[in-house]
């Protein structure tokens, strides 16, 4: 059924190199075309990575094309995340109560060469690198690309085209410039913006602070946050408004400002990164912004998927986790087919059905995400609420999730799903702790009951409203 069915897909990213790998696991002929060069051949741009929070829908996804084991090995497990206050005091607020539920951190190129690596050897791939995508005629599955050095323009074809071609996406403009049908499209800008700097190794090749945990510096309107490396450094992200603010990206634009700001908000981290001032001013600022759309197909010949479809802000780490996901959901309705041959038009259909609430739930969680990491992590209401939660996840591992688990460790249950429950039990248990019901010194069986109890009325309450 697959053999002659051939298959464009256009940008080898994560998503894309994931999803070339599995399409050609079920026999289809996959050309991949990337507009970069070969990520494994060239030195990567500093400043860019944004480090990656690989958790278990991504694994889902991994396991999925067989490369799980391999992607692990290149893993550093965090257990959770260490507060870093003014003075320098640490808290660390673990990210599950049960055993063996962690994210890891990951790097971006690392995974994205494994994943290029798996599907390039499969005899039914092709991997076009240094052909940047023009325009695509969506109706009959074909693009024109044009050369990086040459400025040759080709003409590519296939039975459909998949757009995995990331937020600025030209497969998704075509759809939006397509006047054949309906396209609605939205792009929302943080005031925020994000820049890179790195804590090295130590002299002796060893990690200058706590390994097994993601760092943050969370100070009301900006945030520090820092991802451990295998080499034994740290990337750490600075994220700050743009402008303003008393520090902002408009005003730090000297080595004295920067160092003031630094030294200010973050002393012990100053101490951490001897080329803070150097990084600041050589890697790029970069934007953080959410794209929504629909649809995601036309003329049942082309479909996107990934951030070409629904980018996210990176601050509950799912943004590689949900594309990966795309890629499992995708290749369950294809496994689902019944027909001697595939009716694209149906699958693109259910697929995005079948996806788009989750996605832009998975959007609003991670905007949630980053003001409570710059704002909540450091307030004792928060950290009530975490040790609460921690209780009842280690007395109550099969009954009870928090909302972070739910999104991050419960691969079953979809993002909208984690969403309406994970908000219902935050909004109850503040509650009850603003209203002194519950303490951690309390009995956890009736901490868990009465948690339950709220959390019910809370969703009964919100069920009736949306009625």
């Amino acid at each position: 059924m697959t053999e002659k069915q051939h298959l464009l897909l256009i940008g080898a990213g994560l998503c894309g190199s994931l999803l070339a790998l599995r399409m050609a696991q079920r026999g289809f002929q996959v050309t991949l075309v990337e507009k970069r060069p070969d990520l494994r051949d060239v030195t990567q741009d500093a400043g860019r990575s944004i480090n990656l929070a690989l958790s278990d829908r991504g694994l889902k996804g991994l396991r999925l094309a067989g490369v799980e084991e391999k992607a692990l090995e290149l893993c550093i497990p965090m257990l959770g995340r260490m507060i870093h206050d003014k003075e320098g005091n640490t808290f660390m607020s673990n990210y599950s109560g049960r055993d063996g539920e962690y994210i890891n951190s990951i790097s971006r190129p690392g995974l994205n060469m494994l994943l290029l690596d798996a599907a390039e050897a499969m005899p039914n791939v092709e991997i076009i690198f240094n052909k940047g995508c023009k325009s695509v005629d969506l109706e009959n599955a074909s693009a024109v690309f044009e050369d990086y050095t040459t400025k040759e323009r080709t003409e590519l074809k296939g039975d459909i085209i998949l757009g995995t071609d990331g937020a600025g996406s030209v497969v998704r403009k075509s759809m939006f410039n397509d006047r054949n049908f309906l396209f609605s499209f939205s792009q929302d800008y943080l005031t925020h913006g994000y820049k890179e700097i790195t804590i090295p190794a130590s002299d002796s090749g060893g990690y200058r602070t706590e390994k097994g945990a993601l760092h943050i510096w969370p100070r009301g309107e900006d945030m520090l946050i820092a991802l451990p490396n295998l080499d034994g450094s740290f990337t750490v992200t600075l994220f700050l408004p743009y402008s303003n603010s008393d520090y902002c990206f408009d005003n730090l634009t000297t080595p004295e400002m920067v160092t003031e700001y630094f030294t200010k908000e973050y002393p012990d981290a100053v101490a951490l990164m001897p080329n803070l001032v150097e990084e600041f001013f050589d890697n790029p600022t970069g934007p953080l912004g959410t794209i929504k759309c629909s649809p995601w197909n036309s003329y049942g010949k082309s479909l996107i998927l990934g951030d070409a479809a629904h980018a996210i802000v990176p601050f509950y780490g799912q943004g590689m986790n949900a594309s990966f996901e795309d890629v499992v959901v995708f290749d369950e309705i294809l496994e689902n087919q019944k027909d001697a041959s595939i009716d694209w038009k149906k699958v693109f259909y259910e697929y995005e059905k079948a996806r788009k609430h989750d996605t832009d739930a998975i959007a609003d969680l991670a905007v949630d995400n980053f003001h409570e990491m710059k704002e909540h992590t450091a307030s004792p209401l928060f950290q009530q609420k975490r040790k609460i939660e921690m209780i009842l996840e280690s007395q109550f591992p099969d009954v009870y999730s928090s909302k972070y688990s739910l999104v991050t460790f419960n691969e079953n249950i979809g993002y909208a799903e984690a969403l309406r429950k994970g908000r219902a039990q935050d909004k109850a248990i503040l509650n009850l702790l603003d209203d002194k019901k519950i303490s951690e010194a309390d009995k956890p069986s009736e901490i868990l009951n009465i948690v339950i109890s709220e959390t019910n009325a809370i969703l009964h309450d919100d069920d009736v409203a949306f009625s």
